[in-house]
């Protein structure tokens, strides 16, 4: 008697190849930018790294539009991810200027290496524990500043003082170097509220002021493109903890609002 049951089909062996191009072109963008970095062309290094974001952002909605997500892209996207915004932002930034404080002595030397050490660990961190999270988070929302915003943050800064004449070994920028990477690692592996962008627009429809303010971005990227960026940069880390402020205080004073409402014992 032949059995009613179907044989089972065998499971497919291939990859859906436009996402993993796009990832293996974001791949490639970040290990680029660590070559060019260490041939002492930081804004060329910096701006590879952003067409890495550019590309890092496309194979996700790609995949999810096509309806080609897979197991296997969510792996080989994280480890693109930990080439373009972990190894090459902190290798840039201590090519260019974290590794000139040897300069200043030995102590200050182990600070350079240290901050380019914390901003990458801090980056693998973070991408281990979207990982594990990626059922359980509000997808409205990241947990810790997302490592292509953080690489966006370092390298614009790297892009915007190569710009304007300041070198590595500038005073100044040896002492916000290691600041910026040590403060861009901590947020990524911290509990601060970012705002995803992955629901918006919430529909086909926007309103009508947003085409303007586009049209405004475009034309200031148009003038100083590293000096917009950065500041688009710092702008979005400075909103997580206000955003997260916001948000406690808010969930406070619906706490305590029953209790006010509460009439007074007789």
């Amino acid at each position: 008697m032949e059995s009613s049951e179907s044989p089972r089909r065998k499971p497919h062996r291939g990859i859906y190849l436009l996402p993993n191009l796009l990832t293996t072109g974001a791949m490639f963008a970040g290990f680029y930018a660590i070559i060019v970095a260490l041939a002492g062309r930081p804004q060329e290094a910096a701006m590879a790294v952003f067409i890495a974001g550019l590309l890092d952002g496309l194979d996700g909605r790609v995949a999810r539009l096509t309806n080609t997500q897979s197991e296997f892209g969510v792996q080989y996207d994280s480890l693109s991810d930990m080439v373009s915004f972990g190894i090459a932002p902190a290798l840039v930034l201590y090519a260019w200027s974290l590794s000139t404080l040897q300069k200043l002595g030995p102590f200050w030397g182990k600070v350079g290496f240290a901050a380019a050490f914390i901003y990458a660990a801090c980056a693998a961190l973070r991408l281990a524990r979207f990982n594990t999270q990626v059922g359980v988070i509000d997808k409205r929302y990241f947990q810790g500043l997302a490592s292509p915003a953080a690489a966006g943050l370092v390298m614009s800064f790297v892009w915007t003082m190569s710009a304007n004449g300041f070198a590595g070994d500038h005073e100044l920028v040896q002492i916000v170097a290691p600041c910026i990477a040590v403060v861009a690692g901590l947020l990524m592996v911290s509990r601060i509220r970012y705002y995803s962008f992955k629901a918006w627009p919430l529909s086909d429809r926007v309103p009508f002021v947003v085409i303007p303010l586009v049209v405004l971005v475009f034309v200031a990227l148009y003038i100083d493109p590293p000096l917009v960026l950065f500041t688009i940069g710092v702008l979005y880390v400075v909103s997580g903890p206000l955003f997260t402020l916001w948000g406690l205080r808010r969930r406070r004073g619906q706490r305590e609002q029953p209790q006010r409402q509460e009439p007074p014992p007789a």
